[in-house]
């Protein structure tokens, strides 16, 4: 197959668009969307943000040492492009957008009430990059919205609240499921055989 060569860019595509809230009571509370976020460790759980050192979010977050990770759906998509391309030097999004502060478990920094599920994030270091600063940090708590907790099996199905992605500035809902972890290698039940499966003796 043809294909071009480009320059070297990030075209790790698609990625979670998220919510990440900040700040505390003293210095004011502060939402940001990130689409640089990601896992890097189970145990101990960790996981990063990259933000541009130039962002408002960026002093709050150097501040307190501390951050939530909010997950987004389609109903908080309007909120995610909005709080991507506002600046909280100049609007309190979470009063201008209607979402609610909700107190964290451990971290200074708010829970988004509206997000199915909340991640409470504490600064282990920050890596100077080049354009964006990463922020390595461990997850001390998570907060999951009941009404997407499966109650038969305990499982958390984020799939049911509608997750978006984003992918080359836009943002698209995902699309239905195509297999579960390991469906690929799984044994898979031969058919029975007509007859009931078994080779019948002939009587004498």
């Amino acid at each position: 197959m043809a294909k071009q060569l480009w320059k070297p860019g990030t075209m790790i595509y698609p990625l979670p668009a998220v919510l990440v809230s900040c700040g505390d009571v003293q210095r004011g509370y502060n939402i940001i969307t990130i689409a640089w976020v990601g896992t890097i460790c189970t145990e101990p759980p960790l996981c990063y943000i990259s933000v541009r050192p130039e962002r408002y979010s960026y002093g709050l977050i150097e501040a307190s040492g501390e951050y939530v990770i909010n997950l987004t759906t389609r109903a908080l998509a309007f909120a995610v492009d909005w709080c991507g391309v506002k600046s909280g030097r100049e609007v309190d999004k979470f009063k201008e957008l209607n979402l609610t502060p909700q107190k964290a478990s451990i971290v200074s920094a708010p829970l988004i009430a509206e997000s199915p599920l909340n991640i409470e994030c504490r600064v282990r270091e920050i890596m100077p990059l080049g354009s964006h600063a990463m922020f390595i940090s461990e997850v001390v708590a998570t907060h999951a919205e009941e009404r997407w907790i499966n109650p038969r099996t305990g499982a958390f199905e984020l799939s049911r609240a509608e997750p978006i992605c984003y992918s080359h500035g836009r943002y698209f809902p995902l699309g239905r499921m195509l297999g579960t972890f390991g469906y690929s290698v799984r044994k898979k039940k031969k058919p029975p055989l007509p007859g009931g499966g078994g080779r019948k003796s002939k009587r004498l």
